[in-house]
């Protein structure tokens, strides 16, 4: 497979995974009733919207990459990990009734157990350096080509 094919099956990739997302942001938008805090539920299901959208967004240009493929591979993984645990880390804390820690004025006064704000503040902490690299990578894999 040729560095070309490989970058247009990762954007169609992102594209299915975009979608995807945002159906399950759209699917979490019905859970706002029954979540134990259902302000994390509304920050999830924007989330999975959002998220997805930019998936779709990513998914578009991703052939415009002037990227090696270690760094393709680094940047699409990271780029769904971190749109993917968003969304999780935010729903888990609607379900659970957590992560006053993290995200107080989120959690509204919700907290949890010690293992579940652990858990929750590794998941945003995760995300938030995945998408600090991956925006920067895109960046500079959007840098105007050079003709030769």
């Amino acid at each position: 497979m040729t560095n070309e094919e490989r970058q247009a099956e990762m954007g169609r990739w992102l594209l299915q995974l975009g979608v995807l997302l945002f159906f399950i942001g759209l699917l979490t938008g019905f859970a706002l009733p029954v979540a134990a805090n259902p302000r994390m539920a509304l920050s999830s299901h924007l989330e999975g919207v959002m998220n997805g959208l930019f998936l779709l967004a990513l998914g578009a240009i991703w052939h415009r990459l002037q990227l090696g493929p270690q760094a393709q591979r680094a940047a699409f993984g990271l780029v769904v990990y971190g749109t993917y645990v968003n969304w999780g880390t935010t729903l888990l804390e609607a379900i659970w009734g957590a992560g006053e820690k993290m995200m107080p004025l989120g959690a509204a006064g919700y907290s949890g157990s010690s293992a579940q704000e652990t858990f929750i503040a590794f998941g945003l902490i995760s995300l938030s350096v995945a998408m600090l690299v991956v925006c920067p990578m895109v960046l500079w894999g959007l840098r105007a080509r050079t003709h030769a």
